[in-house]
């Protein structure tokens, strides 16, 4: 996540919160709907990465560090990157307890504090959607990676719209929420292409949004109702997240 003392962006704040840090994982990952989405999201990235594998690689918004646990295992040289010195602290302690080697270190999505081409892989999971300028932090990524990058974000169109809309108009009225924004693959593609790379891979996880399956709160829900409006076509017109994979041309 990206940090600055003097803007009230509330993703300088609600992350750099120490409880939020702490329960960080169970209110994102927790139950068995979270639990499912931790799974298609390791799922995804592990698909993404290839073979052979990248040997060195940096988590951008690193939070609490699963996406960095995830590709440490498959035997790379890992840094993970974050604003808030709540949520390294809080990977920093899980890196412990797995006996994962996985430096931590602060840094801004904005201004990554890193050599251009340091990192064969750069990945970043759920952050852009949160940054201030997701245009700069993708820029940071492409300077920073000597290959490949892997981002997701979710799209203008897709019921995420709707749900971020709902969450300015609760913001106006006054309560404290993630008022994440969507973003157009066109967008994206513009700005990958301006930093010399181009995408590869693409992958579509949810119709519905998935603040929806939490509510509900049962795994098979899920499945079979995703299985169902992928099958009918809905997942590839309007699925998010959208995860991408892109490569330096």
């Amino acid at each position: 996540m990206s940090h600055s003392k003097n803007n009230p962006h509330y993703s300088y704040s609600i992350y750099a919160d120490t409880e939020t840090a702490e329960h960080f994982d169970d209110s994102r990952f927790g139950g068995q709907v979270g639990q499912l989405i931790f799974e298609m999201q390791e799922r995804v990235l592990l698909d993404f990465l290839g073979d052979p594998h990248p040997v060195t690689a940096l988590d951008v918004g690193t939070g609490t560090g699963r996406a960095a646990f995830a590709i440490a295992k498959c035997g790379m040289r890992v840094t993970g990157a974050d604003a808030s010195r709540g949520m390294l602290k809080v990977a920093g302690t899980n890196a412990a307890k797995n006996n994962l080697a996985v430096a931590f270190l602060s840094g801004d999505a904005h201004a990554l504090p890193f050599a251009n081409h340091s990192f064969d892989l750069v990945v970043s999971l759920r952050m852009l959607m949160h940054t201030p300028d997701w245009r700069r932090c993708i820029g940071e990524m492409c300077r920073v990676a000597r290959r490949r990058v892997i981002f997701d974000y979710p799209p203008l169109i897709s019921f995420a719209a709707l749900q971020t809309g709902a969450r300015h108009v609760a913001q106006f009225a006054g309560r404290r929420v993630e008022t994440y924004h969507v973003i157009r693959t066109g967008a994206v593609r513009s700005v990958l292409h301006a930093n010399g790379f181009e995408i590869v891979k693409m992958n579509r996880q949810f119709v519905l949004p998935i603040a929806f399956h939490k509510l509900i709160g049962s795994a098979r829900f899920t499945s079979n109702a995703e299985r169902t409006l992928a099958a009918i076509g809905l997942l590839r017109l309007m699925g998010s997240p959208v995860t991408i994979l892109a490569e330096i041309t």
